[in-house]
C-alpha cells in the first residue's frame, strides 16, 4: 500500500493534467491536480479554509476567508475569495509578484475518502513557459497536496525548515524529478514539444533542489 505520509510515494497519488484555455479573449494555461484523502469531506474542507489549521500544513494566512474577503498567505500569494460553497468548492484570485491568476478547489466523495481537485488558471508568458513549463507551479502544488495529506493522516503540523532541507537532499531531488516529469508529460499531452518540455523539467528540478546559498546570482 502506498504510504501517504511518504512524499515520494504520495507523488504517485496525484493525477495531473494541463489544458490550454482562454479568459477574456486571451490564451491561458490551466493546471489541474487531483488526489484523494482518507478523511471526511467536512474535515478536508476545514483544513483548507480554517485559518488556524492552514499554517499546520501550508502557510500562515491573514485577512478574511469568507466570500468577497481578501486574504494573504505569509510570504506567498494573496487574493480575493470570489465564491465559497461549503463544503464543496471555493474559487479565488491568486495574486503574486504583480500577476493575477485564478484557483478553484472542488471536493467530492469517493466511498469513505474525499477527492480534492485543484484548478489553477493563468495567463502565461510563452518564453517563461518554454523555460519552466507547468512544473514551476505544479511541483509547488504537489508539495501542498502532500503536506495536506500528511497533516490529515498524522495531525502533526508541517516543519517547513525540515521540508526545505529534505528537498535539497537525495530524496528531495528524486521527489522533484518525479513530480516535474509528471507535469512535463501532462504538458506534452496538451501539445507541448517533448524536447522543450524535458528541458523545462530539468530547469524546474534545479530550481526546487538548489539550496539558496548555492543559487546563481541574478
Amino acid at each position: 500500500m502506498t504510504d501517504p505520509k511518504d512524499p515520494i510515494a504520495s507523488a504517485g497519488l496525484v493525477t495531473r493534467e494541463i489544458r490550454t484555455g482562454e479568459r477574456d479573449g486571451t490564451a491561458t494555461k490551466v493546471l489541474v491536480a487531483r488526489r484523494s484523502y482518507r478523511a471526511a469531506r467536512t474535515d478536508v474542507w476545514d483544513a483548507l479554509t480554517n485559518p488556524e489549521r492552514l499554517p499546520r500544513w501550508f502557510l500562515p494566512v491573514s485577512g478574511d476567508l469568507s466570500e468577497g474577503g481578501r486574504y494573504q498567505f505569509e510570504g506567498n500569494a494573496g487574493g480575493v475569495v470570489e465564491r465559497c460553497d461549503a463544503p464543496e468548492s471555493f474559487a479565488a484570485t491568486w495574486e503574486f509578484g504583480g500577476q493575477v491568476s485564478w484557483i478553484e478547489v472542488r471536493l467530492g466523495d469517493e466511498g469513505e475518502r474525499t477527492v480534492l481537485e485543484l484548478v489553477h488558471e493563468a495567463f502565461v508568458d510563452p518564453e517563461l513557459w518554454r523555460q519552466f513549463g507547468p512544473g514551476a507551479v505544479g511541483v509547488g502544488w504537489d508539495g501542498g497536496l502532500h503536506g495536506l495529506g500528511d497533516y490529515l493522516e498524522t495531525g502533526e503540523p508541517l516543519d517547513s525548515a525540515e521540508w526545505e532541507a529534505w528537498m535539497t537532499g537525495p530524496e528531495g531531488v528524486e521527489y522533484a524529478r518525479m513530480t516535474a516529469e509528471a507535469w512535463g508529460r501532462a504538458a506534452v499531452a496538451d501539445g507541448d514539444d517533448p524536447d522543450e518540455a524535458q528541458a523545462a523539467v530539468e530547469a524546474v528540478i534545479a530550481f526546487y533542489t538548489t539550496p539558496p546559498e548555492q543559487a546563481p546570482e541574478a
